[in-house]
């Protein structure tokens, strides 16, 4: 039989997902997605199935004959960011900077929305800021018992949404490259790719509106789902992860810790990261550029277009870890404190390694039996023109859920759409493509084996598949609010009646919301930090 491109190639992502839910054993599911998906792409000969996920493994680290430097430093730099968490929270820095921020954050809904206001500041890639912004407001949160899978939901809320839309990001100048290769292909000359995706913001409703309800969440303390019960936990407890679980991924083992500690200790050594990654992103984006066969001009967009994330990611790291050692070794621990401190630093990661490794193995698989264009070739049959960008964000969400990525989503959905709209009417070109970008956002958030999940999990230390089941309901009303917007957009062929159709939908959930959560909601005067 035939396997590719067909409805069987949805068993592996489906098998995993339904494991992942039903089981909530990640590397499990993961494991039996693997194994599915490599047994139909080699007729179920048990032999070659072997050989092709240790193929596919073994790609991961060596990839034609050399080092593949996008994933191995991406690995690194988590196990980096395990040990530096360890040593800051060694020499005191957490603790100190915990104190320090709870005389001046008086309330649960300050830490909230000062997190959120983190998750804004940092947008220059998704990865660097779940992994930043989660180490700086741990301690916060920690000490306004604010729960890890929550934290873990401000953190995914807002890198990806922030990512996708803001063109000086890694995700920015990926999109502009596509789109602008995408409008030389349709002889579209009245609008360059860069004013392009500036217009697609507010068309983006799915970004637009996750991230106004991650405000709203933290304002308004709207506790629903499943984050309700970890939020009563945590408030009445202290206890921020479920206690009958182990092994939430970033959680560092518990370490002996000075009590000569001072905010700079934490400070300092991220402000350092911050500073020396964004710094080695313009430099090796700057290199890139000259390097060109073609001359390219140096601007702020070919330099985020050439940028080498995960390079600048180790680099910037080591000078954080360096920084610090450099504040820990005053606090005169020993060799041997600061040898444990780096050893349980990498233990804490493992966790986060390993999920990685299962995700890229899983995509890698699912990518090899068609799946996401087996989706995708469902777009042309039986389309009806006024619902093109409801069902383009719609199976957009569908790919990106199923495939676990949202890059991977915008490289095929993205030149299909274009096409659907270049042969039918070019006016819906940029509110497709816009469509497209937001599905494939709302499809990563919910993924299990999406890697920017998994990395939002490890940045708030929380269990992976809390943070998955907590956060689907806030992705799920969203994507509802997003999906009223592309059905107006699509009848009317007006973006802004789109966008005012959601936000009339926004208004009302909210109140309906605050209404239905009453006063069971978590209240934060319930308890004094």
């Amino acid at each position: 039989m035939e396997f590719e491109n067909s409805i069987y190639s949805l068993i592996p992502p489906v098998l995993a997902i339904l494991m992942v839910i039903l089981t909530r054993q990640v590397l499990i599911s993961l494991g039996a997605g693997i194994v599915a998906g490599a047994l139909l792409l080699h007729d179920f000969n048990f032999g070659a199935t072997l050989k092709e996920i240790g193929t596919i493994i073994k790609g991961h680290f060596i990839s034609d004959g050399a080092l593949n430097e996008w994933n191995v430093y991406i690995l690194l730099f988590l196990l980096i960011l395990g040990m530096m968490t360890s040593i800051i929270s060694m020499a005191g820095g957490s603790r100190a900077f915990g104190e320090w921020a709870i005389s001046r954050v008086k309330t649960r809904r300050g830490a909230q929305i000062l997190t959120v206001v983190f998750g804004l500041v940092i947008f220059i890639d998704d990865y660097f800021n779940s992994l930043a912004v989660g180490n700086v407001s741990r301690p916060i949160t920690d000490r306004h018992r604010i729960s890890r899978a929550k934290l873990a939901y401000y953190l995914d809320s807002t890198a990806a949404p922030v990512c996708v839309i803001s063109p000086v990001s890694s995700w920015g100048a990926y999109i502009i490259g596509i789109i602008g290769t995408i409008l030389a292909t349709h002889e579209i000359t009245n609008i360059s790719a860069f004013s392009a995706f500036i217009q697609m913001i507010p068309m983006n409703f799915y970004a637009v509106f996750a991230l106004i309800l991650v405000f709203a969440v933290a304002y308004f303390q709207l506790d629903f789902g499943p984050m309700k019960q970890h939020e009563q936990r945590a408030l009445a407890t202290g206890e921020v992860i479920d206690p009958e679980k182990k092994g939430a991924i970033g959680e560092g083992i518990k370490l002996e810790e000075s009590d000569k500690g001072k905010v700079g200790d934490l400070v300092w050594p991220i402000v350092l990261l911050i500073v020396a990654t964004v710094g080695f992103m313009f430099y090796t984006g700057i290199e890139n550029v000259k390097g060109l066969e073609e001359p390219t001009k140096v601007t702020l967009l070919s330099i985020f277009e050439n940028t080498d994330v995960p390079k600048s990611l180790l680099y910037g790291g080591l000078i954080g870890l360096a920084a610090a050692i450099l504040f820990f070794l005053p606090k005169k621990m020993g060799a041997s404190a600061l040898g444990r401190g780096l050893g349980r630093g990498i233990q804490s990661m493992m966790g986060a390694v390993t999920i990685l490794i299962f995700a890229w193995t899983i995509i890698s698989v699912i990518d090899g039996l068609g799946t996401g264009k087996y989706l995708a070739g469902l777009v042309d049959q039986h389309m009806n023109l006024a619902y093109l960008p409801l069902v383009l964000f719609v199976l957009s969400g569908l790919m990106a859920f199923a495939t676990g990525t949202s890059w991977g989503t915008f490289g095929v959905m993205l030149p299909i759409a274009a096409e659907i709209a270049a042969s039918t009417n070019v006016e819906l070109m940029l509110p497709v493509l816009a469509a497209v970008l937001a599905g494939s956002v709302f499809g990563d958030h919910c993924s299990p084996i999406s890697d920017t999940t998994i990395l939002s999990s490890t940045g708030a230390g929380s269990h992976h598949i809390d943070h998955v089941m907590t956060q689907l309901p806030y992705s799920l009303l969203a994507a509802g609010i997003s999906a009223i917007g592309y059905l107006a957009l699509g009848l009317t062929e007006s973006v802004w009646i789109g966008l005012l159709a959601s936000t009339a939908v926004f208004a009302v959930a909210l109140v309906l919301l605050k209404k239905w959560l009453g006063k069971n909601h978590v209240n934060e005067n319930t308890f004094k930090a």
